[in-house]
């Protein structure tokens, strides 16, 4: 089952970390200090990520995590939304090598 992603931009990663944490009733199962963090509910793949070159509390993002999907793939919808497709281990991937010292692996 495809889950809906959705990446915000933040200039304040603890404060939203304790925002979105009591919004979805749960840790993120992925946090870099400072920089970024990640929730997986069922139905849900949420980041949220600093951004200087973004407006804070601003849409990076759209996609679908998607165990179907052979590789990741990005395009861009006719409003100018950028949709990402992705599994689950391949965000994981990405994850570690944008932060080699993470070591995530997808639950």
């Amino acid at each position: 089952m495809k889950k809906l992603h959705i990446a915000l931009s933040t200039h304040n990663i603890a404060a939203s970390v304790t925002d979105y944490t009591q919004r979805l009733g749960l840790e993120p199962c992925c946090y870099i200090e400072y920089e970024f963090a990640l929730w997986r509910t069922d139905c849900l793949n949420l980041s949220i990520r600093y951004d200087a070159y973004c407006k804070k509390g601003t849409l990076r993002h759209l996609g679908w995590e998607d165990p179907d999907t052979a590789e990741f793939c990005q395009e861009t919808d006719a409003g100018g939304i950028v949709w990402e497709q992705f599994t689950a281990q391949q965000q994981a991937d990405e994850i570690n090598e944008i932060w080699p010292d993470t070591n995530y692996t997808p639950r």
